[in-house]
């Protein structure tokens, strides 16, 4: 079995739980309802299960490769990306005047997780470049937007995102990449760059790297860094590309997952310098960057929320077909395939909990994102970026964290064949794990959780989702049903514990700064728990409302049922984190460090 995409899932959430309906209210989105979405998620689901998937065991096998600066990709990629590009889902989310389809992000959140179930490494190309394209849009002149955008729209060029460097890693004021002005305007850029994933491939006719770097003379630290533009190959004034630039790739790294995304070592300057265009103004590259940054971290939470759907799909046919033990309940006379027996069940479901709470929680983001870029109204589109922007470390650092635990229950309910690479549930495990890493690791999210996203205003905007979550449970407990009142009661439970962190953290961050980021981590998961299970209790008071009207009862019965195990497995995780973030920071400094 290759993957199977969750379309009636998405469907469901993007109804229910995001209001798709909603947005089409907004001009820009007027055409992009339901029965849109449906078309172009079924079209999405074909072109993925068909052309991109088949190639994910082989890009594991068969990884790209580094020959004297040239980077073959895994056989297929090359034209599996091709048509990626001609079938415009590049531009999926992007601006119709750069030649995209204009269509909300949260329609784009469920096409990106498809891609990055199908194949996490071929899914990393378009991911970098849809935050290359948001920095252009945001802080690129009206030239550069006119001669870069409309080829990386349509999937013909491709673009990076060049930060890390070997002193400087998430200690972005490290950065020594130079800039010189040139007398032309343009400048000449000089260093080494790592990690930067598809920095060299043979998939586009043109590559384009945002660069950091620092001006000649600008002011040390991460106020005196510029973002340059610094293409592949030289781009004309007519769109048509000249000679190469001084930029290459001088090796790939061999890495533990996502093999056959090529991550490159890439030096600028080695033969006279790199022609590098500035972006915006300088010394602000670092505001900019963060654009692509915030776009990239979003993704990679959706990137953790496919890899888990991936897994749990490959667990599910292995539990099927694999005989072995009677159930202790007697329920089949002699050995029954796995799934019948309780603990695989339990495993079973915690995966399927776990992926469904968080995409709702993405599909629900990314409609507040929509929202907060194009409602006419400014107070509503200042309520959904707060919202959106609470909500996005919680999503790249719990969904992450998330994926880990549901592909290693993968391989868990593989028992010993999950050990053995053939089976394939090993890739998924080893796939996950650079999630948790790149694009700011889950303690630097849960430092702007802390910091910028609770500690800032006081616990002001915390308190306020809080608030929200507390009508979510009101709902909740006037059901009359086991499954609402068991959520009602968890949910509660949950909220209450939230909040008692956020006014620990609000209360000690300046006195006792030690004593609250040793529980940042905690927080995290707790917030990034607490607001995917809110999304899965609305989910419920849905899914039985469909029900008493007759729709899709089998769907909606396991969506009910799916909501109360969350609830009961892992919402109920909650409060017991609360415990660790406000008692536990003691412990975390009090080890002596030569005692280590």
């Amino acid at each position: 079995m290759t993957y199977r995409a969750p379309v009636k899932d998405f469907m469901f959430g993007l109804k229910e739980l995001a209001g798709l309906e909603q947005l089409t209210h907004i001009p820009e989105f007027a055409e992009a309802g339901l029965d849109t979405a449906a078309a172009v998620l079924e079209e999405c689901a074909r072109f993925n299960e068909n052309v991109v998937a088949p190639l994910n065991w082989e890009g594991d096998r068969n990884p790209s490769s580094w020959k004297d600066g040239v980077v073959t990709t895994t056989p297929g990629f090359k034209e599996a990306f091709r048509q990626f590009g001609d079938g415009g889902w590049q531009g999926l989310q992007h601006p119709e005047a750069f030649g995209g389809q204009g269509l909300p992000k949260a329609i784009g959140a469920a096409c990106i997780e498809m891609i990055n179930s199908a194949n996490l490494s071929f899914a990393l190309c378009p991911l970098l470049t849809d935050g290359a394209i948001e920095a252009l849009l945001t802080a690129g002149s009206d030239e550069q937007k006119a001669l870069y955008l409309p080829p990386m729209v349509e999937g013909r060029w491709t673009g990076t995102m060049n930060l890390t460097e070997p002193q400087a890693g998430s200690d972005l004021a490290a950065v020594r990449t130079k800039a010189e002005p040139q007398p032309d305007g343009t400048y000449k850029i000089f260093g080494t760059k790592i990690f930067i994933t598809y920095g060299e491939h043979d998939m586009a006719e043109n590559i384009v790297h945002l660069v950091l770097a620092r001006v000649v003379g600008a002011p040390e630290g991460v106020k005196g860094i510029s973002l340059f533009i610094v293409p592949k190959f030289i781009v004309n004034a007519d769109g048509s590309l000249g000679e190469r630039n001084d930029a290459h790739c001088v090796s790939i790294e061999h890495k533990m997952g996502i093999k056959a995304s090529p991550t490159a070592v890439l030096q600028f300057g080695d033969h006279g310098g790199a022609i590098g265009h500035l972006v915006g103004q300088e010394n602000r590259g670092l505001e900019y960057m963060f654009i692509m940054m915030n776009a990239a971290r979003f993704a990679v939470g959706v990137q953790g929320i496919a890899v888990a759907e991936r897994a749990y799909q490959k667990a599910v046919q292995y539990a099927r077909d694999r005989v072995q033990s009677r159930p202790v309940d007697g329920s089949v006379a002699g050995a029954a395939p796995i799934i019948h027996h309780a603990d695989v069940r339990r495993m079973l479901m915690t995966m399927r909990a776990c992926t469904e709470g968080c995409r709702a929680l993405a599909l629900v983001a990314g409609a507040a994102y929509d929202a907060a870029h194009h409602h006419p109204d400014a107070d509503t589109r200042q309520a959904n970026q707060t919202f959106y922007e609470f909500m996005v470390p919680l999503i790249k650092g719990y969904s992450t964290e998330m994926s880990l635990e549901v592909t290693s229950l993968g391989v868990q309910v593989h028992g010993g064949m999950g050990f053995i690479e053939e089976t394939g549930a090993a890739q998924y495990y080893r796939d996950a794990k650079i999630l948790t890493i790149y694009e700011g690791t889950t303690a630097i999210q849960a430092n702007d959780l802390v910091g910028r996203k609770t500690g800032r205003d006081g616990g002001r905007t915390a308190k306020a989702l809080a608030a929200q979550i507390e009508q979510t449970e009101a709902l909740l407990a006037a059901r009359d049903s086991a499954a609402a009142q068991s959520f009602a009661r968890n949910l509660k439970a949950a909220r209450l514990a939230f909040v008692d962190v956020v006014e620990f953290v609000a209360g000690h961050g300046k006195a006792s700064p030690n004593l609250v980021f040793a529980g940042s981590v905690p927080y995290l998961m707790l917030a990034g728990n607490l607001m995917a299970g809110w999304q899965m209790g609305r989910a419920l008071l849905a899914a039985q409302d469909a029900l008493n009207e007759g729709e899709d009862s089998a769907f909606m019965q396991a969506k009910i049922v799916t909501a109360q195990f969350y609830a009961e497995h892992i919402l109920a995780r909650v409060p017991g984190l609360r415990d660790t973030v406000v008692h536990g920071g003691g412990s975390v400094c009090a080890m002596p460090l030569d005692a280590f």
